[in-house]
């Protein structure tokens, strides 16, 4: 069985379209993959899995795993976990949400972990994202981007990875620039040399994020997905 944590440099870089692009390209090869969202925030959905993020994971893996598994902890305020469990007053139940993720890795042979933010987002006053990937112990997967600021945020990143003894499976690169940018066209060999990290993937710029079916056709042709079951 693996495991992998898909975390990103920051919030909104991509991280559930990558994952699904990801989880449907190894359902495609016949792989059993399961997905999970241990921690969800935002607006909850009228119909289906409370979190759109949950429905994305699911429906791009073909699974119909049970809402408690993929996403034990749900908060319906657009926050993160720390904040949102606050204003709330409702507890985060790490223990639960680790029984959970020892469950789904039973049940497929290889699970896909979303993470919320960045890997320095709180989760408790004391706990954050890169804590419980320590607790699950298993290889991430980093998603960045090719604009301004990537440099700083993906070394960063990294260090803390390095800090924590998280072993990283390689870097994604999103292209979000529609034009391009000379950023985007660095980023790779300069974020190769910066942090000695394999580039597994670079995503060409997709305008609709949420068109599952395109993504997992780009991520079956840019990351070499054979290289996660290997």
């Amino acid at each position: 069985m693996k495991g992998y944590f898909v975390t990103g440099t920051d919030t909104g870089v991509g991280k559930t379209a990558i994952t699904a692009g990801i989880a449907g390209s190894l359902h495609n090869l016949g792989v059993n993959v399961g997905v999970m969202k241990p921690i969800a925030t935002g607006y909850q959905q009228k119909a289906g899995y409370k979190s759109s993020d949950v429905t994305i994971l699911a429906e791009a893996a073909g699974i119909k795993d049970p809402e408690d598994l993929i996403n034990p902890v749900f908060l319906p305020i657009p926050t993160s976990p720390y904040d949102a469990s606050k204003l709330l007053s409702v507890p985060i139940d790490m223990p639960l949400i680790l029984t959970k993720f020892k469950k789904l890795l039973s049940l497929h042979d290889v699970i896909l972990i979303e993470g919320i933010g960045g890997i320095m987002t709180p989760i408790t006053k004391n706990f954050f994202v890169a804590d419980m990937i320590k607790a699950m112990a298993i290889e991430t997967i980093i998603v960045t981007r090719a604009t301004l600021g990537t440099l700083n945020h993906t070394v960063m990143t990294c260090k803390m990875c390095k800090d924590y003894e998280i072993k990283v499976k390689g870097l994604v690169i999103n292209n979000f620039d529609e034009k391009g940018t000379p950023a985007e066209k660095s980023a790779p060999t300069t974020l190769y040399d910066l942090t000695g990290i394999n580039i597994i993937g670079i995503i060409p710029f997709i305008k609709d994020l949420n068109q599952i079916d395109k993504m997992i056709e780009m991520v079956s042709k840019k990351i070499d997905i054979k290289s996660l079951i290997s």
